[in-house]
């Protein structure tokens, strides 16, 4: 790899400390028991469903914008930088939460989270600065592998803290939990500084007297002419519905398993080896992407998510807490195997198909795609959850949208990326 590609890959092993700890695991739990402790967890689950909605929704508004004035020379980084600092200083306030807080925690988090989202956009957009088209799908599914293996660092000294909080003087887990919220915040911060220093901007568009009038323009015209580029406009409605379901099982796992009665440390080890797994696996998707093309190891990955859908399904009916447990086990393994390559493949054939000069215009487009989609799943969650008190028949709602996204995904001419 080159020194930009290397930094590159280094910010996904840098921000996935967040992915793993405050988005799925450790800030999960703790708003459930602490932030929201004394609420049913019907309506905690439904709190931090709708929380997940918002923060996407705002996300999502602002996301074309950004990444069209961003396309002018020397802007991505600015904005990148913006939004980084806002997710780290939002992750490290996490800190201050106190027992009952769940306003203040949603707040605080929801904020982190447009900080975290907000980066990736130019952070996605800089895949087409940093590398060439052949060494897209390899590059793209190099930063999910090593950001895996990033985050599961942080994550264990994060666990070894929580579960020997005695011997470090806290009477309880919780002062443990909250510095775990510090030790991610500066683990992003800090080998993010590579990225700050390596990785430039090489395609760009001229600079305008008028950049965010000339922004909105160009914005508009991209809607009406999206005709010019039929192939990556189905692309995109593929991957609105697809990704939904992916972004749910992430952001909704947590909460759902501490429902059916998942012991709580169990689950940790459980996500920790998600991480440990999913490492190869991403770098396989990788390689196979080489040789079956692009877009069949997306078929794969749709695949094996229409599986885990199915399975979870029956996971609130099952009768005793041993065969929960075994299940979201299996659940887990088949989710490690790939998360990460779907993710990845995405990022790269879309990257293959934009203009690479308007990059992050057009990565703007594709996150607001991913943030749209992201809403509909985690509300339908939150919905039938707090009318039905039972989660099951939301989940399985969930496959409807692989079904279409791969229906879709049939339809994209991968050779003319």
């Amino acid at each position: 790899m080159t020194k930009q590609e290397k930094s590159w890959v280094l910010y996904d092993w840098a921000n996935s400390a967040y992915s793993i700890i405050i988005t799925t695991a450790i800030f999960p739990i703790f708003f459930k028991n602490v932030a929201a402790a004394g609420a049913p967890g019907y309506l905690s689950t439904s709190w931090w469903g709708y929380a997940n909605s918002l923060y996407t929704l705002i996300l999502a508004v602002m996301a074309p914008i950004l990444g069209t004035i961003a396309d002018y020379q020397a802007r991505k980084k600015k904005f990148f930088l913006f939004f980084f600092l806002l997710g780290v200083l939002c992750t490290l306030s996490l800190y201050f939460v106190a027992q009952g807080q769940w306003v203040k925690a949603l707040l605080i988090y929801m904020g982190s989270a447009i900080g975290f989202s907000g980066a990736n956009i130019f952070y996605d957009a800089f895949l087409t600065d940093v590398t060439t088209e052949d060494r897209m799908d390899w590059i793209s599914s190099s930063g999910y592998g090593w950001g895996y293996i990033g985050s599961t660092i942080p994550f264990v000294l994060c666990l070894l803290l929580i579960t020997n909080h005695g011997v470090f003087g806290f009477a309880s887990s919780v002062p443990a939990v909250r510095i775990s919220f510090l030790v991610t915040g500066l683990w992003w911060l800090l080998f993010t500084i590579p990225l700050l220093r390596n990785v430039r901007q090489v395609y760009y568009i001229e600079p305008s007297p008028t950049p965010v009038r000339d922004s909105f323009r160009r914005v508009a015209e991209t809607i009406r002419g999206v005709r010019q580029y039929r192939n990556l406009a189905i692309f995109l409605a593929a991957y609105f519905f697809y990704i939904d379901g992916v972004d749910t099982i992430i952001k909704m796992a947590t909460p759902i398993a501490i429902d059916v009665g998942i012991d709580e440390n169990m689950l940790l080890v459980i996500l920790m080896v998600i991480q440990v797994v999913a490492f190869p696996f991403a770098l396989l998707y990788g390689r196979l992407a080489r040789v079956f093309g692009t877009r069949a190891m997306l078929f794969a990955g749709i695949g094996v998510y229409f599986v885990i859908t199915l399975l979870a399904f029956f996971l609130p009916s099952l009768g005793t807490i041993q065969a929960k447990t075994a299940l979201f086990w299996t659940l887990s393994m088949l989710v490690a195997t790939s998360q990460g390559g779907i993710q990845a493949l995405s990022r790269s054939l879309y990257g293959k198909l934009v203009p690479k000069e308007r990059s992050a215009e057009f990565f703007g487009f594709y996150n607001i795609f991913g943030k749209f989609a992201a809403i509909m799943g985690p509300f339908l969650v939150a919905v039938f959850a707090s009318i039905t008190r039972n989660t099951a028949y939301g989940i399985l709602s969930i496959n409807l949208l692989f079904v279409i996204g791969g229906i879709l995904l049939f339809k994209v001419r991968e050779k003319e990326a």
